[in-house]
């Protein structure tokens, strides 16, 4: 018996592939991966737009690996920032078994949504929709709007789910991976992304900047780690980072007034950060003026943001 599982080999009936999380910004996209892999490895915020990388999450099941990217908000882009953000996300439909759509269940942006559906014309891919935000709203007032979406598009399943809760993610997983056929290991089994850590957590850093301040500032910042380093003898890490804003009165209100609203920036992110790191953490935070980052070719380069 060991012998003919031998020839079989180790994957034998293994089963792997890619989920692309897609939808308009601030449906829950990264609130539910965070959900389905029980770790946070994506950022949320309260306003649209909060992802710009594509994010990977993967999620380990005995003889199932599963792939999730999670992908900026697409919308109607019209500057060169916004279009590498909906470039990014659209990217991932050429790489993935099944497309995950999100949106909304208690508040249907069925115009935003049909823009973005329209953007996946041609796409042969399955796509199932995740009606979230379901703990909105009470059941009976699914029935029309799940009829709604079923006029949109040919979806293979509609599923209601809670992100935050964790309500209708396993069904909503069930319906995924149905699509996901026999195949290798991508990833080692306690591997959860493929994003380094500086990267996690100078997304750590950014989140809380978007919880914190108001109106343009979250948009008009990018942060960038400078150092990351063990320190063996004192266990503890070492971490500075950058955050870079557009404008002096931006960098105004990142400090605070007596650095108040900066350092409440590092108490937060440092504590997700220990966290994720699993060890004590020194964080040191800067704020540097880059004028119009946003809107410079060079700057969005090397701050990571290429597009297409």
């Amino acid at each position: 018996m060991a012998e003919r599982e031998d020839e079989q080999g180790p994957n034998q009936g293994f089963r792997s592939g890619y989920v692309a999380l897609l939808g308009a910004p601030n449906v829950g996209k990264s609130t539910l991966m965070n959900q389905l892999l029980q770790q946070k490895i994506a950022i949320t915020a309260p306003k649209p737009q909060t992802t710009r990388n594509r994010i990977v999450g993967v999620l380990n099941r005995p003889q199932l690996q599963v792939i999730f990217l999670d992908t900026p908000g697409i919308h109607k882009a019209r500057d060169r920032f916004n279009k590498i953000l909906v470039d990014t996300a659209l990217a991932t439909l050429e790489e993935v078994d099944v497309i995950c759509f999100v949106a909304e269940a208690p508040n249907p942006r069925r115009e935003l949504d049909r823009f973005v559906l329209e953007c996946m014309r041609g796409v042969q891919t399955p796509v199932i929709l995740a009606l979230n935000k379901i703990d909105l709203m009470v059941k009976p007032e699914l029935l029309p709007i799940i009829d709604g979406y079923q006029k949109l598009w040919p979806f293979a399943a509609i599923v209601p789910i809670s992100a935050l809760t964790g309500d209708g993610t396993e069904a909503l997983l069930g319906e995924l991976t149905g699509h996901i056929e026999e195949g290798p290991r991508y990833y080692p089994d306690d591997f959860v992304t493929d994003q380094p850590e500086r990267f996690i957590v100078a997304e750590l850093v950014r989140e809380k900047v978007f919880h914190l301040t108001q109106q343009e500032v979250p948009y008009a910042v990018a942060v960038t780690v400078e150092k990351f380093k063990e320190q063996t003898a004192a266990k503890r890490i070492d971490i500075e980072a950058t955050i870079h804003v557009e404008r002096d009165s931006q960098k105004g209100i990142v400090i605070g007034k007596g650095a108040a609203m900066l350092k409440e920036i590092g108490r937060q992110a440092r504590i997700d950060i220990e966290r994720l790191l699993g060890a004590r953490v020194y964080l040191g935070l800067f704020v540097r003026v880059q004028k119009d980052w946003r809107k410079d070719t060079r700057m969005l380069t090397e701050l990571g943001y290429r597009g297409r």
